[in-house]
């Protein structure tokens, strides 16, 4: 065939034109306009002013669009956290915020930064946000961007967030138009400033949200590094559900005169949680589990697991018994923990198998049930984990599984949370063995069992002194 030097048109079609189209694109009405002034410049586009609305506590001292978009979310009243946080921000001092999870901390730092940023007149600089939030992991990232569209649904402000195990181009464009608010886990964020999509000249928000689970994720280099491009002059606000000596050591060095609020710091657990333990072999766990979970009443369930392997083996072992289950966990896609968490969301998933990636990462409404097939290494994670039920001032249960391997961590537990978990022994797989593991540990001192080192000083040791071959053999010597 003779080669015209034209591109053959597909199945030989024609291509069509519009008949208002023609062959140039125009600049005047109808075609792309630009604004002649410099975009620092430029004004944001206004949206009608909305009529204040009668609120209680200190959602009646924010701006109507905000209580609007609180009204339409269903809420009406402050909880305590928000009570306390919201009105130092608002005047523009550094927080200091101490809470458990579930009490509101999204809110209470969300609020203030949108009303802080409806104030501003110019359009944001491409790639110099001028707020930043910074999360530990990818659900929880995604989480607080969801509440900024929701509180943020009458202001012109945009956002963005940015987290690994996606692409980054949708992220680069974003920053690229420019946005107000910039959430992110510390990892991605950290490779878009070296290529130089993010830069921090311009913040004069910065929040960091679950310090803690920061320091346990490994996160503090990174935040260090964070912290040392962001400008001096800010207002920050630091949220962490415990405070440790490292903790408050990294808040010292970024906070200035902070508004210190801390919200029962004496009870580690919620109020309206009904916990109960259930003493079981390692073996018979997933049998309870799928015993439990044919309960009419376990309506929407988080499965607790400490390894990854094992939240897939669980997962696996409840879709063979009929129910719908789905994993979450580090080392799924993103794509994957995204599928599983909206189908959990909205129900057609009943049961979500995690690792503790989603003990603060999960804000999902009428969890009725969570469920430590694993009891956590470490106690605190036990409250991070019940706190995902019990929420917006609803009950929930939490249900722990303990093997005797497991006992030591249980009491650990109590311990922690000053009181005991009530035994539900009502269930075919009840072990003995599993519940009386451990008690011989706990007793000591006067009239009772000795410890291991007192029963060494009160035998004879065993050496030339004692040993009657040595003894005469050093007379023999002599």
């Amino acid at each position: 065939m003779k080669n015209t030097g034209k591109r053959p048109q597909k199945n030989g079609a024609k291509r069509r034109k519009r008949p208002d189209q023609s062959k140039f694109r125009k600049r005047g009405k109808g075609g792309a306009q630009h604004s002649r002034l410099p975009r620092e410049e430029r004004q944001y586009r206004k949206a009608e002013p909305m009529s204040p609305i009668e609120m209680e506590g200190v959602f009646n001292s924010l701006i109507p669009e905000a209580q609007h978009a609180i009204s339409a979310a269903g809420y009406a009243t402050p909880t305590p956290v928000q009570a306390k946080a919201i009105p130092p921000q608002i005047e523009g001092k550094d927080l200091l915020g101490s809470a458990q999870t579930g009490t509101g901390k999204t809110a209470a730092f969300t609020l203030p930064l949108l009303q802080k940023l409806s104030a501003e007149t110019t359009r944001v600089e491409s790639r110099f946000p001028r707020a930043l939030i910074l999360a530990p992991t990818r659900e929880l990232a995604a989480q607080i961007g969801e509440s900024i569209q929701t509180y943020g649904r009458f202001l012109q402000i945009t956002h963005t967030v940015i987290f690994g195990g996606v692409g980054q181009f949708p992220q680069q464009r974003a920053m690229n138009n420019g946005v107000d608010i910039v959430v992110a886990t510390p990892g991605r964020l950290l490779d878009l400033m070296e290529q130089g999509y993010v830069k921090l000249g311009a913040i004069k928000t910065f929040v960091l949200d679950e310090a803690d689970r920061m320091l346990d994720m490994g996160f503090i280099p990174d935040i260090k590094r964070i912290i040392a491009k962001l400008p001096r002059q800010r207002q920050t606000a630091f949220f962490s559900a415990t405070l440790g000596s490292e903790i408050i050591s990294l808040a010292k060095s970024i906070l200035i005169d902070p508004v210190h609020i801390r919200i029962n710091p004496e009870q580690p657990t919620v109020e309206k949680i009904h916990q109960q333990a259930f003493f079981v072999n390692r073996d018979d766990k997933c049998e309870l589990l799928i015993s439990m979970l044919s309960e009419p009443e376990v309506e929407r369930v988080i499965v607790f697991t400490r390894m990854k392997y094992v939240a897939n083996r669980v997962c696996k072992r409840l879709k063979s018994a009929g129910i719908n289950a789905a994993p979450i966990h580090g080392n799924r896609t993103q794509a994957a923990r995204t599928k599983a968490l909206d189908g959990f969301r909205k129900g057609r998933v009943k049961v979500l198998v995690a690792t503790d990636i989603a003990a603060r990462g999960i804000d999902v409404d009428n969890i009725s049930h969570v469920i430590n097939f694993d009891i956590p290494h470490e106690p605190q994670n036990y409250t991070h984990r019940i706190g995902r039920t019990a929420r917006a001032g609803s009950y929930g249960q939490a249900w722990s599984f303990c093997s005797a391997e497991e006992r030591q961590q249980l009491n650990d537990i109590e311990r922690l949370i000053k009181k005991r978990i009530p035994v539900n022994m009502d269930h075919e797989f009840h072990s003995n063995k599993a519940l009386n593991a451990g008690k011989s540990a706990a007793r000591g001192g006067r009239g009772k069992k000795r410890s291991f080192k007192q029963s060494r000083r009160s035998r004879p040791r065993r050496g030339k002194a004692t040993n009657p071959k040595s003894r005469r053999r050093a007379q023999m010597a002599a």
